[in-house]
C-alpha cells in the first residue's frame, strides 16, 4: 500500500550522523556543541512580532495559495532592485508563486516539470554532487532518476558542464543548481549562470535555482539568474528561481518564500500547489511583506555573519584548506576524512560536525564529500570561538 519509490530515499544526513555518533560518549567536562544544522539564530527584526499580532484575527480567513497584492509586490520590488531588473520585467500575478519556505517549492517543482518515462527510459534530474538532500527526494518521487554532477575544487565547487553529453543532455527534465551552495559557498558567476540558461532552453528543460543564500554574502553580491536573463532581454523561459526569509531574515519559523520564474511553469505550479499545497498564513504574509521591503535588518544580519567568517579565519587560518566561502555561512573543511574526523571532534572534544560525504553520493571517481566535514556559523561568536577552537585543537 506504500508508494516503493519510498524505498529510494536514505536516511536523511542528520539521522545518519545520530546513527554515528550516538552510540559514542563524549568526554565528561566539556558542554557539548553542535555546528551541524545551518539554523539562523539572529534576532530577527521586532515589527514581525507586530505584524502578527495585528492581524491574528486574519487566522480565521484561508489564505490563498497565490498570496496577497501587497505580498506580491513587495517581492516583485525586492528583485528589481537587488538584481536591478528593468522596470516591467517581472510581472507579479504571472510569474511569482509565494511558498510556505522554499523547501516546499523546491520539492514540488520536480512534481511539475518530469514526465513520464520515454521508452522505458525515466527522465533524469540533475543536482549537484555534494548537494541540498531535498533535489534528491524530489527527482525520485517525481519519478525521475537523479544524475548526480561532482562539484570539486578542481572545477571551483561547480558541477562541471563539459560532462553533460548530448545523450545525457536529451532525457533531462530538470537541472538544480544552488548558489550560494550549500555545502561549499560556491557562487557561480553570470557566464556560468549563461551557459546553464543556454543548455536548458536548448535542450528544454527546468533550470531550478536555489537563491536561498543569495542575501549573505561576504564581499560581493551573488550574481542571480533573473540578473542574467536581464542582460539577454529579460527572457525568463525554462527558469525557476527560488528565495526564502529563512536565510535573509533569520526567520527559519516563519515558513515563508517564493518561486519565480517561466510563466508557463509558474502557472502549472500553482496548478499543483492548488491541490496539494500549504499556503503560507495571511498574518504571515503580510510580516513576509514588510520584511521583503526592508533592507537594513538584511545590511546588519551580513555583517553578522562576516564577522563570523572573520573569526573563523583568525582561528583556522590556513589549515582544513580553509577559504572564505563568498556566498552563505558554511564551511567546507577539507580533513581528510569527514567520518573519522566527525566522531573525534565528538568523542574528544564534545563537538558535532556533518560529515560531507552524507551530503554526497559515490561515483565513478568516489564520493566527492568524503574528505571534508561541514561546519554551520550559526551560533553565537563566543559558543563559535570555543567550537572552532576545539576543531583547530583536536584535528
Amino acid at each position: 500500500m506504500l508508494n516503493p519509490r519510498l524505498d529510494r530515499l536514505t536516511d536523511y544526513p542528520f539521522q545518519r550522523l545520530r546513527d554515528l555518533l550516538d552510540p559514542l560518549a563524549p568526554p565528561k567536562g566539556l558542554d557539548p556543541i553542535a555546528m551541524t544544522i545551518g539554523e539562523p539564530r539572529h534576532p530577527f527584526p521586532g515589527f514581525v512580532h507586530e505584524l502578527l499580532a495585528a492581524h491574528g484575527a486574519e487566522l480565521g480567513r484561508y489564505p490563498n495559495v497565490r498570496g496577497t497584492e501587497p505580498l506580491l509586490a513587495a517581492i516583485a520590488g525586492w528583485l528589481g532592485r537587488r538584481y536591478r531588473l528593468p522596470d516591467g520585467m517581472i510581472d507579479a500575478g504571472r510569474m511569482i508563486a509565494p511558498l510556505n519556505g522554499s523547501k516546499e517549492g523546491l520539492y514540488m517543482a520536480a512534481q511539475v516539470v518530469v514526465p513520464p518515462p520515454v521508452n522505458g527510459h525515466a527522465p533524469l534530474v540533475a543536482m549537484p554532487n555534494p548537494f541540498y538532500q531535498v533535489y534528491y527526494g524530489a527527482a525520485v518521487m517525481a519519478g525521475a532518476e537523479p544524475l548526480f554532477l561532482p562539484a570539486r575544487a578542481e572545477t571551483g565547487f561547480l558541477p562541471d558542464l563539459d560532462r553533460l553529453d548530448e545523450t545525457t543532455l536529451s532525457r533531462l527534465a530538470a537541472l538544480y543548481i544552488c548558489t550560494p551552495g550549500n555545502p561549499q559557498g560556491t557562487v557561480a558567476d553570470a557566464a556560468y549562470l549563461g551557459r546553464l540558461i543556454d543548455l536548458a532552453r536548448a535542450h528544454d528543460f527546468a533550470l531550478i535555482v536555489d537563491e536561498c543564500y543569495a542575501e549573505i554574502y561576504d564581499r560581493e553580491p551573488p550574481t542571480g539568474i533573473l540578473e542574467v536573463c536581464a542582460t539577454r532581454g529579460g527572457d525568463l523561459t525554462n527558469v525557476l528561481a527560488f528565495h526564502s526569509l529563512s536565510k535573509r531574515s533569520s526567520l527559519p519559523g516563519l515558513r515563508s518564500g517564493f518561486a519565480v520564474g517561466d510563466p508557463k511553469i509558474v502557472s502549472a505550479f500553482i496548478r499543483l500547489r492548488d491541490y496539494g499545497g500549504a499556503p503560507s498564513s495571511l498574518p504571515t504574509y503580510a510580516a513576509a511583506a514588510a520584511l521583503w521591503n526592508d533592507e537594513a535588518h538584511v545590511v546588519e544580519n551580513r555583517a553578522r555573519y562576516v564577522a563570523k567568517i572573520d573569526l573563523a579565519e583568525s582561528i583556522l587560518g590556513n589549515r582544513f584548506g580553509f577559504y572564505r566561502p563568498p556566498g552563505g555561512f558554511f564551511l567546507w573543511l577539507d580533513v581528510g576524512d569527514g567520518e573519522v574526523a566527525a566522531r573525534r571532534l565528538w568523542q574528544e572534544a564534545a563537538l558535532r560536525v556533518l560529515p560531507g560525504a552524507y551530503l554526497s553520493r559515490d561515483g565513478a571517481d568516489g564520493n566527492p564529500g568524503q574528505a571534508y566535514i561541514r561546519v554551520a556559523l550559526v551560533d553565537a561568536p563566543p559558543l563559535l570561538r570555543d567550537g572552532l577552537g576545539r576543531i583547530a585543537d583536536i584535528l
